[in-house]
Parts: structure tokens; C-alpha cells; sequence
């Protein structure tokens, strides 16, 4: 099978079917039009037009987060957000930026709002041979249950940044100490834009890599995480190559994780196209 049809499936989406959602002439995310048609309800909020939508709704970043937080509630009253889970991202035109409003992380794709994460690879060498620690998602969780994972992962939500949030979910995913979590590197960062029943999911993940040293053993937390094994990062590859045993868009980190460290060389027919697509670049 491919590797390839991974990143495919992660960038599968039609822009035809999406309208910008502007603020004060940024673009905080891409709204599918039939969801665009449902915002119709908040006038005060949103003016929805053929080209775009606009929040129109004044005020600063708390004042946008009360009111864009009631429109959330009513879709989810009505059905049109799936789930309302009460953890909030924060919304801006780009990494860095000043945000605009926080956003409940169940309507971020309803909104199409870009979203970051960050995923660690815990390797180490085993009689030679390049290891992997792999986790396996609880059969309860709303998103990929039962499929395998990252030794740690998590979205980064508003109360945290990118290094507090590894600190954080190496802790509850795979109680590791702050002090070995902390030597993590960063590798870099992927991103994809995906189409989805409540809209799009248009994420960038950022990459970091560890030796875990031989002593340690990963162990949940929190309840996310079922199981880990340490496995040969050619069989991860041979896995994610013919079947869909991870999670959507962790076999976009586990390809990335082989193309840096050699497990997938410049003699697989699909090696210029897994680097490219990898790491593009949205408006």
C-alpha cells in the first residue's frame, strides 16, 4: 500500500464548498456554506455574505469570546456542533499573533479556526535497532478510539503555551517527570487542512523528538491512553504503510519521524512527495 494516501486523506477538502471568516479584515477561519447559512440566527454577531463571514459583534477579546460563546451554545442546542467540551483554543490570524477570541475546541471545526498541537516521538536504541514508545487511544475517546498514538500528545488550549502544553501531557499521557520531558527537541512542525462532517480541520502540529532512557517505562494517567509498546520504528512504518491502525494524523508524524532518521530513504518511490507534502503552506 502507500504512505502517501495518509497525507492525501489528512489534506482531502474542497475550498468551493468554504467561505472565510473574517475579523476586522483577517481571516480566523473557513466556514462551510451550509454552516455559514446557520449563523444567519446571530445578526448581532456574524453578517453573513456570499464571499465571506463577518464578525461584526464590537468589543475586545473577552467581550468576542462571550458572544461568539453564546452562538456556540445554540448550535449545540440545535445539533449543528456535534460537541461542546468546554476547553478553549485561542484564535488569531497566525502563530504568535495578538488572539482575537477563544473558541471551545468542539466548534473549531464548525469554524474552521486553525488549531495547534504539539506530538512527541519517545525513541531509543535497543541492541541497535531505532525503537519507538507507542500508545493505544482508549475505546471511550470521542476522536480515533482504539487506535495507536504518539508516546504523548495534546492540543495546545488557550491557558497554555506550546512548551507547557508538552510539559503538561507528558505528565498525564505518559507520567513522565517535567525534568525528562523538558529535554525533548524540537524536530519541526506539519501541517494539514482536512475536511470534516462539521467542517474543516485546519491544524499545525508541532514535532519534538526524546531519548527515552532504558529505565523509564511510559504509564497513563489520565485515562486517554490504554496501553504502550515499545516497537521497531521499521515495523511502524511497514504499519502505517498498509494499515490504518493509528490515528489520522499521527501517521503524518510517524512518516515525518522516519524520513528524518533514515527508516524511510531517498530510494522509496514516494520519498520527494512525502517530504514535500508534509510541511505545506496554507494562507
Amino acid at each position: 500500500m502507500s504512505l502517501l494516501r495518509h497525507i492525501r486523506a489528512c489534506n482531502a477538502w474542497d475550498a468551493a464548498r468554504f467561505v472565510p471568516l473574517r475579523h476586522d479584515g483577517a481571516r480566523l477561519g473557513l466556514i462551510r456554506r451550509d454552516n455559514a447559512a446557520e449563523l444567519r440566527r446571530f445578526p448581532a454577531i456574524f453578517d453573513v455574505g456570499a464571499d465571506a463571514v463577518r464578525i461584526v459583534a464590537a468589543g475586545g477579546r473577552a467581550a468576542l469570546t462571550a458572544r461568539i460563546d453564546e452562538a456556540v451554545e445554540t448550535l449545540v442546542a440545535h445539533g449543528v456542533v456535534t460537541k461542546y467540551r468546554r476547553e478553549y483554543f485561542a484564535v488569531a490570524e497566525r502563530w504568535s499573533a495578538v488572539p482575537r477570541f477563544d473558541l471551545d475546541r468542539g466548534a473549531v471545526p464548525f469554524f474552521g479556526a486553525r488549531a495547534y498541537g504539539v506530538h512527541l516521538n519517545g525513541w531509543r536504541r535497543d541492541g541497535g535497532a531505532l525503537k519507538l514508545w507507542i500508545g493505544r487511544r482508549a475505546p471511550d475517546k470521542l476522536v480515533a478510539p482504539d487506535k495507536l498514538d504518539n508516546l504523548v500528545a495534546g492540543g495546545i488550549g488557550r491557558d497554555h503555551g506550546l512548551v507547557e502544553t508538552l510539559l503538561k501531557e507528558g505528565g498525564e499521557e505518559a507520567a513522565m517527570p517535567r525534568d525528562l520531558t523538558a529535554r525533548a527537541v524540537p524536530a519541526g512542525a506539519i501541517s494539514y487542512r482536512m475536511g470534516t462532517p462539521d467542517g474543516v480541520r485546519d491544524d499545525v502540529l508541532f514535532v519534538y523528538d526524546i531519548e527515552i532512557p532504558a529505565e523509564f517505562t511510559p504509564r497513563n494517567t489520565d485515562g486517554e491512553i490504554v496501553s504502550f509498546a515499545l516497537m521497531d520504528a521499521a515495523d511502524v512504518v511497514a504499519r502505517v504503510r498498509d494499515t490504518d491502525d493509528f490515528k489520522f494524523n499521527v501517521n503524518l508524524v510517524m512518516i515525518d519521524f522516519a524520513l528524518r532518521h533514515g527508516v524511510i530513504g531517498p530510494d522509496d518511490p514516494e520519498y520527494l512527495d512525502l517530504v514535500t507534502d508534509l510541511h505545506r503552506s496554507f494562507d
